[in-house]
Parts: C-alpha cells; sequence; structure tokens
C-alpha cells in the first residue's frame, strides 16, 4: 500500500486527560483528537490496547489478550449517562494524578465502579443494551468466550501464571473447562460485559475520529505474551511441550556491545499456523482493523527470520535463527483482507533480507533521528536522508525525549547535529520536528512529550527496566491552542 504524505502525534491513550487517574475513551480522547484536527494532523498513534498486568509493569506489549480491550481505558463517565453508575460515584479517587498514572489504586477504584455498573445492567438493562450486549458476545465469541473464561481463572487462581494451573486447566480438557464455566458463569458474564462497553465506547471514538479527518494508527507486536488468553486458547499456534509448556521463546542475539535479549514470550509454530491457513492470525488482523485504520508492525523481522531460544536457556545466546513466514504470510493476509495498511519497525536488525521483504510490499520502516551519527555524512538516521517510503519519527515510546536526548548528547555530537540542522539547541524539540517534517518520509510522527519540549522525565518507557514506565500524563492544559497552531504551521510550510 501507497500512503500519501501526511503526519501525526503519538499518545497512548492511558496518556490522555481525564478526572480518573488513567486516560479514557471518553472526553479526554475527543479532547486530543480535536487538538490533532486544530494542528493539522491526520494521524493518531498509540499502544497495544490490550489489558496490561502489574506483573509485567502494565506494559502494553505484554498483555493478557491481543484481542481484548484494557479496562483501564472504559469511560466510567459514559456508564453514568447510561444510568449504570450514580454520578456521585465519579469523584476522582484520591490517588488520581493528572501527571501520571498510579496503577494500583486506579486498577482498584476502576474494578469496583466498572463491577457496580454491571450489576446494574444485569438487574435493569436499558432499551436495547441487552440486544447489542448478546450480539456482540456472539459475533466476538471467537476470542471472548476463552479471554473471559482465561481472566475469571486468573482471579479463581489468585493470579498465578496460567502454566501453573491444575493440569487439566492447563491442557485444556473439555470436562474440566465446563465445570469452570458453570462454577464462573457471573465472573465470566463481568468481563464480557466490560469488554462490550470498551467496544462500544472505542467505535464511538473511532468515528468522532473519522469525522474530523483523523486516522487511528494501531500496534501489532509480532509475539504475545505468556501469560495470556492468547497462548492459553490456542496452544497449537506457538512451540509448547506436550504439556502446554514452552519450548522455545523469543528475544534477540548478541550483537557487538550487547548480549541480546530474552524476551520470553513463546515463539510460533509457523508449520501449524500455515497447515491451517493462518486463521489465527487472518482472526487476530481483523479484530485490530475493526479497531484501527493503519498498524505498526512490531519487531517486523520475525516475519522474516526469528531468533528462537530454549526456555530453559537463560542467555539469548543459546538461540538460533529460525525461518519465518515470510511472503507467504504477507500474500495471505492480502488476499483476505486486501490492501496491507502497515508501517514497520525494522529497527536493531536491518539487513538484506528483511529489507528485501518490506520493500516488495512498499511497507514504510521507522527512521528515528536519536539513532544518528551526526558526523558521518549520510548517515540514513539523519532526517535529511530518510527515504520517501519511510516514517520518520522524532523519537519513540521506547526512545528518550528530544530534550532529553538533546541533553545527554556528547558534545562532538551536538557539534555535528547543530551543523546538520542549522540550529543553536535552543527549542531543540521545534528544530527536530521541522526537520523530520521536512524530510522525504512519507509519514512523519512526533509525540506529545517532543511537541510539549519535555526532558528525560517524561520519557514513556525505558526498554530493560520493569517499573516506573507507561504512566506519564499530558493535562487539558497541554492540549491548549498554542502548540496545535504552531504544529500546523509547520505542517502546512512541509507537509501539505
Amino acid at each position: 500500500m501507497r500512503f500519501e504524505r501526511q503526519s501525526g502525534v503519538f499518545l497512548h491513550l492511558t496518556s490522555l486527560p481525564g478526572p480518573h487517574g488513567v486516560g479514557d475513551l471518553g472526553a479526554g480522547a475527543r479532547e486530543f483528537i480535536d487538538f490533532l484536527a486544530q494542528a493539522d494532523q491526520s494521524l493518531w498513534q498509540f499502544c497495544p490496547l490490550g489489558p496490561t498486568s502489574s506483573a509485567h509493569g502494565n506494559s502494553p506489549y505484554q498483555a493478557y489478550s491481543a484481542f481484548a480491550g484494557n479496562p483501564l481505558l472504559v469511560d466510567l463517565r459514559d456508564l453514568a449517562d447510561r444510568g449504570y453508575l450514580d454520578g456521585a460515584a465519579l469523584d476522582a479517587p484520591d490517588a488520581a494524578s493528572p501527571h501520571e498514572v498510579r496503577y494500583e489504586e486506579i486498577t482498584a477504584f476502576k474494578e469496583s465502579h466498572l463491577r457496580d455498573a454491571h450489576e446494574r445492567f444485569v438487574a435493569d438493562p436499558n432499551d436495547g443494551d441487552e440486544r447489542a450486549f448478546e450480539a456482540f458476545c456472539e459475533t466476538e465469541a471467537a476470542w471472548l468466550d476463552d479471554y473471559a473464561l482465561f481472566i475469571a481463572l486468573k482471579a479463581e487462581f489468585d493470579g498465578q501464571l496460567w502454566t501453573e494451573w491444575p493440569h487439566e486447566i492447563v491442557t485444556r480438557d473439555p470436562d474440566a473447562l465446563d465445570e469452570r464455566r458453570e462454577q464462573l458463569a457471573d465472573e465470566i458474564q463481568y468481563h464480557k460485559f466490560v469488554q462490550w462497553v470498551f467496544d462500544e465506547q472505542w467505535q464511538a471514538m473511532a468515528d468522532y475520529a473519522a469525522e474530523r479527518g483523523v486516522k487511528l494508527v494501531g500496534d501489532l507486536p509480532i509475539y504475545v505474551a505468556l501469560d495470556s488468553a492468547d497462548v492459553w486458547s490456542a496452544p497449537d499456534v506457538f512451540r509448547l511441550d506436550e504439556n502446554n509448556q514452552p519450548s522455545e521463546v523469543a528475544g534477540v542475539p548478541p550483537n557487538p556491545g550487547d548480549d541480546g535479549q530474552r524476551w520470553g514470550n513463546p515463539v510460533y509454530d509457523w508449520d501449524t499456523i500455515r497447515a491451517n491457513d493462518f486463521g489465527w492470525w487472518i482472526q487476530r488482523f481483523e479484530r485490530l482493523f475493526d479497531q484501527v485504520d493503519i498498524a505498526r508492525i512490531d519487531h517486523f523481522k520475525g516475519f522474516d527470520e526469528f531468533w528462537a531460544i530454549p526456555a530453559e536457556a537463560d542467555s539469548p545466546a543459546a538461540g538460533q535463527w529460525r525461518e519465518g513466514p515470510g511472503r507467504e504470510f504477507f500474500d495471505r493476509i492480502r488476499a483476505e483482507l486486501g490492501e496491507l495498511p502497515f508501517l514497520v519497525e525494522d529497527l536493531g536488525f536491518l539487513d538484506e533480507r528483511m529489507a528485501s521483504l518490506r520493500d516488495h510490499y512498499d511497507f514504510p520502516g521507522m527512521r528515528v533521528p536519536q539513532y544518528a551519527d551526526w558526523c558521518e555524512q549520510g548517515h540514513m538516521y539523519q532526517p535529511m536522508h530518510y527515504p520517501e517510503q519511510s516514517v520518520g519519527y522524532t523519537s519513540t515510546h521506547d526512545t528518550d525525549t528530544i530534550v532529553g536526548y538533546w541533553r545527554e548528547l556528547g558534545d562532538r555530537q551536538r557539534d555535528c547535529l547543530k551543523h546538520n540542522l542549522g540550529t543553536d539547541g535552543d527549542g531543540i524539540e521545534w528544530d527536530m520536528i521541522e526537520a523530520v517534517w521536512n524530510s522525504d518520509a512519507v509519514v512523519a510522527m512526533t509525540t506529545m512529550q517532543d511537541l510539549l519540549g519535555l526532558d528525560s522525565d517524561a520519557r514513556f518507557n525505558v526498554p530493560g527496566t520493569a517499573t516506573g514506565n507507561w504512566r506519564w500524563r499530558v493535562t487539558s492544559e497541554g492540549l491548549e491552542g498554542d502548540i496545535a497552531t504552531e504544529l500546523m504551521l509547520v505542517t502546512d510550510r512541509t507537509i501539505r
């Protein structure tokens, strides 16, 4: 798919403004969409939408499901408007901060209100809501039934990793599962209710964005978390042993200067997936494109070849490269979906094989100036050298902010950056935005933190760390018109 030249802003939904300590799908989301429209931006990019876990630092890349929505994002005010919550119950919790998400306290607050809303829904649903809920449960049954049971079982077994559950549940004995479904029927219905509300609110928000000319850019991590409904409910899709325990896990091999990474996600059994005509993946893409217009594929390298580490090995060096599905996969997805509106993360292992796969489908890859050698003439991550079929970012959810990056840059690199961008460093964030916007990249992206000129304290995630991430939030004051006007002016003289 060839994209038109356009630009946008990255902001994850938890970072939106709102009264209850975490961003949601209500007024704060619409406020940000209005900001994008005022700034003449056509794209809103965010992280995966799945339910997160405190055990994994609330990372959206280690979710309980690749299909379900995060209950924390449900707008409680909408539930009050429907009569399922009392307005007086929607006062901000004491722990709520406009600047950061305090997950432990906010999760308890949100769940308490969602359970209250479910009780009222069961007792006295509004006209049409009961039918709409039943229709949603029927339409989405392929993933919803197993997800709701999985989350109910997580509570039943005190949050244990599913591989530590009773053997008959781990191996999905039909009689044992039927018995649990009957025992946990009320809890299962509650989790389905939350997903129905999320879905309705999401579609309303997406419609609002479409009316204002803003397309939604979702994120597709190639791997799913081991502790997820996805792996538990579809063990044949993954390389598991006869007891449904991972036999190999994902990561990347050592590079000069590092030890590699062992991510721990189970890798795919591509032979079985291929034998089933890629059905699980088609279902995953169909769900994703029910929600978004464009998808960024994380770790695109894994579709070409992937690093598989024996599950019992601690060192990433113990792994080996295995063949991915390559063109056969994308040809099958294209036959099912038509166009392939993908941006791809091709950082880290940008070799000839992966580049060939990417370029065969005209997928724009990522270019991030924070990876540039500013003193090397023609370096690929300098904005003036971005190719047309690429996405230029000022920073990403995994990097420092531009201001933070600038402050940590060595003297020689800083001098070379000044020379390349013609800047004295005063207002470096806007100099970098303009450089990326002025590049040949078909898509230009920045972050809300860079627009606000914030330093490292506002970065969203530090890879390789387990705590303190995914917390930053923007306030309504941060979305005021001056920044939108300045971004509009940059866009009008570079993109339009």
